[in-house]
């Protein structure tokens, strides 16, 4: 009778050593793929301050020439955003209030990595304008009239007119590969009504989105339920 008592306990020692054996290859191994998920979040943390802190340390010329150099790292490089989404974004951009580098670095922070990665891209955004400025603020009259930095401001700014030209030429041939009649005529609507017609941009900005956000609401909704 002992023996086999013996036998039942040892047995039962046997099957709970196997079972924290079990539950510790299990613990492992889901802190392993905790640590690799956090490695990766890290490395693209990383590459997302780098692309912005380049981007932002190299772009002269507003808020359209840093877009079309982030539409070709996370676009066309990266391949983190489609190109649709990137023309979405922009408009959002533009449209919010604020710089629409800032604007743009907050939208394409939060959609590659969330809230961490919108406080990355807004870190790498504004560091390198911050130090130029400050450096320049401290020895403004010794630029203001050095006869070099006004030919170089003027070389840069024929090279931000083809950027620019470069970023309406992309924007444009993604709205006319929609095929919309609608969208055609708010473009060229948009740039009559601001080019010719003297129109605020905020209110043609506010018109444009009241007339998406209709044909949205109604007309797109209406197609689908057909």
């Amino acid at each position: 009778m002992d023996t086999k008592g013996d036998k039942k306990g040892s047995k039962k020692e046997g099957n709970s050593e196997r079972d924290k054996m079990g539950s510790k290859i299990d613990s492992q191994a889901d802190s392993q793929v905790g640590t690799a998920g956090n490695d990766k979040m890290g490395s693209k943390l990383l590459t997302l301050f780098l692309s912005t802190l380049y981007i932002s340390a190299f772009t002269f010329g507003g808020g359209f020439v840093i877009i079309t150099l982030m539409k070709k790292k996370f676009v066309d490089e990266l391949h983190w955003i489609e190109e649709d989404e990137m023309l979405d974004l922009t408009a959002i951009a533009q449209s919010s209030p604020g710089a629409i580098a800032v604007n743009a670095a907050i939208l394409v922070g939060y959609r590659v990595a969330g809230a961490p990665g919108m406080l990355t891209a807004v870190i790498g955004t504004i560091l390198p304008p911050m130090v130029i400025l400050s450096v320049i603020s401290v020895f403004y009259a010794a630029f203001r009239d050095n006869r070099i930095v006004a030919l170089v401001m003027a070389g840069m700014q024929a090279g931000v007119a083809a950027v620019i030209f470069d970023v309406v030429y992309t924007l444009g041939k993604n709205v006319l590969k929609e095929k919309s009649m609608l969208a055609v005529l708010i473009m060229l609507g948009s740039f009559v009504a601001v080019r010719f017609l003297g129109i605020n941009i905020v209110f043609v900005i506010l018109i444009v989105g009241v007339i998406g956000a209709v044909k949205t609401l109604f007309f797109d909704r209406k197609g689908e339920k057909a």
